[in-house]
């Protein structure tokens, strides 16, 4: 987002790869690369570490499951928190108890492996609705039955070793949990403006086509909602537990409000955008409309750009109160439709949602609004 946009939206259309360059974007591995960064760092620290106590301090020969049940439960995943890897480790203990209590009782082979699938996937899901917990366990109990062990649970306790240092390289190693939160919520703020830039030009020129292309752009924002949902419950859970992560957290907490607040915004979008489809089937253009969602959108520019810089949520802030004081569609549009009012009056809600997502009290920020 840039800090700065003429009352023009700009261009809605890109140039969209086909056939190979499609597939093959290198870029795009690489940029995928250096967001992993942080989990691939926490993940084989967290291994080796594991490794190395159930092989140096313990003095097990192979431990393999020590970090396997590690490299599992930390994963590349979006969701680390503490309670997600804790369930995971509980699947994996699982199936590697169930499987050594299978050799211990009748050995090892391929009859016994169907045996200690059967057990360990009933067990599993008798334990938990979750399909990757049961996954889990299967995998681990795989590994028992089909690597022989010297001595009976011994395998168990390298499972424990790499459970242990799951947990606590959640806690003392986390992944930036506030770098990946602000990010997909600037990715959200940025679809949202192009959402509104679509809707914007559809109603400046009367284009209906135009509009039916916003409200697709505005049904799309759904998941990056719910990526910046799953990155917050995610840091905030880490930042609870870690010593390192106190001081983000009240960062955190501001962009959660934010994040409940514009996902409200997102829906309000999309009610917007569903009334210019229907009020520009004359194909006139909507001015008045055009000029009040322009100023909208450039307030939620600024709240979007508040995730770097705080500074400028009061400034976003006052922009939106100075539209919603004139949101009343009766002196903005008289002797307009009733169509036309209704897409001013549309324009109301998702204010308040803003607002609220500026830091204003919900209750003050319906007062902001003229009676109509």
């Amino acid at each position: 987002m840039s800090p700065e946009r003429s009352d023009e939206p700009p261009a809605v259309t890109a140039p969209i790869a086909t056939g190979w360059r499609a597939r093959v974007r290198p870029r795009r591995g690489f940029e995928r690369a250096r967001d992993s960064a942080p989990a691939i760092v926490q993940i084989v620290v967290a291994a080796s570490a594991a490794y190395a106590f159930a092989h140096l301090v313990l003095g097990h020969p192979s431990p393999l499951l020590a970090a396997t049940v590690t490299i599992s439960s930390l994963g590349l995943v979006r969701d680390a928190r503490p309670r997600r890897v804790l369930e995971t480790v509980i699947g994996m203990l699982v199936g590697v108890l169930v499987s050594e209590l299978i050799v211990v009782v009748v050995g090892s082979g391929t009859w016994q492996l169907a045996l200690a699938l059967a057990a360990t996937l009933l067990t599993a899901r008798a334990l938990s609705a979750q399909p990757s917990f049961a996954i889990s366990a299967a995998i681990q109990s795989v590994i028992v039955i089909a690597i022989p062990g010297s001595m009976p649970f011994l395998r168990l306790v390298d499972g424990s070793v790499g459970a242990v240092a799951a947990l606590l390289a959640t806690a003392l190693l986390p992944r930036r949990p506030l770098r990946e939160v602000s990010r997909a919520g600037r990715a959200l703020f940025a679809d949202f403006d192009g959402a509104a830039a679509t809707v914007i030009q559809a109603l400046r020129r009367g284009d209906r086509v135009r509009a039916d292309r916003g409200l697709e752009k505005a049904r799309a924002l759904q998941p990056l909602v719910d990526d910046w949902t799953t990155s917050l419950d995610s840091g905030l859970a880490v930042a609870r537990i870690s010593p390192f992560l106190r001081r983000q957290r009240e960062e955190l907490q501001r962009q959660d409000r934010m994040r409940a607040s514009l996902d409200l915004a997102t829906r309000n979008l999309r009610v917007i955008a569903r009334r210019v489809v229907y009020a520009l089937e004359d194909r006139q253009p909507r001015p008045i409309a055009a000029d009040l969602l322009a100023q909208i959108a450039r307030s939620a520019d600024l709240l979007g750009q508040s995730i770097d810089d705080i500074a400028l949520e009061p400034a976003a802030r006052e922009s939106l109160l100075a539209v919603a004081t004139r949101l009343d569609p009766t002196s903005l549009a008289p002797g307009s439709s009733l169509g036309d009012q209704n897409v001013i009056t549309a324009l109301r809600p998702l204010v308040v949602d803003l607002l609220t997502a500026a830091g204003m009290p919900q209750a003050e920020a319906r007062a902001a609004m003229p009676r109509i």
